[in-house]
């Protein structure tokens, strides 16, 4: 009997684990060189106005992604752009992290409808469904990218920084 009671505590041990590990990937973070992080759940992003866009994927076929423009995100979270963004605000740029350690570089102004025509997305659904089990609960969707490098998976956070 009292070998039950380690297997059972470390069974207890490894579920809290993986429910942690599953509910911290839907969670979707802002933070860095910003005035306001933020900490969004899937309800939070859902509520949220949302856009979108009509993008050929890797598969050369039209989807049509809905989501929230990086833009947006970063605005709410106080980071530094439209008219803030001059001087030393131009060396900012935003990683933004995947569940699985993969990450991706955008400058900001690279995001800021100020210097770019184009809508960077963070979509949480493809042609009115969900995200995909391994691609969500978030994706970015780059529009006009020959290489879908940057169209990065399973976002958890996006992290404002500075270059030095």
């Amino acid at each position: 009997m009292t070998g039950l009671l380690p297997r059972n505590r470390l069974l207890l041990i490894a579920v809290a684990l993986l429910l942690t590990t599953v509910s911290s990937a839907q969670t979707l973070t802002v933070l860095g060189e910003v005035t306001k992080p933020l900490t969004l759940q899937p309800a939070n992003f859902k509520g949220m106005l949302h856009t979108e866009i009509t993008v050929a994927d890797r598969d050369g076929k039209e989807h049509r992604y809905a989501g929230v423009p990086l833009i947006t995100l970063l605005n709410q979270a106080g980071a530094s752009t439209g008219a803030a963004l001059k001087g030393k605000n131009l060396t900012k740029y935003v990683v933004v992290k995947a569940a699985d350690g993969y990450e991706v570089v955008f400058a900001l102004a690279e995001l800021d409808p100020d210097f770019s025509t184009r809508t960077i997305l963070l979509a949480d659904s493809v042609d009115g469904a969900p995200l995909a089990d391994g691609v969500g609960p978030y994706r970015v969707v780059v529009p006009g990218e020959k290489k879908p490098a940057r169209w990065i998976r399973q976002v958890t956070s996006l992290e404002v920084k500075m270059a030095k």
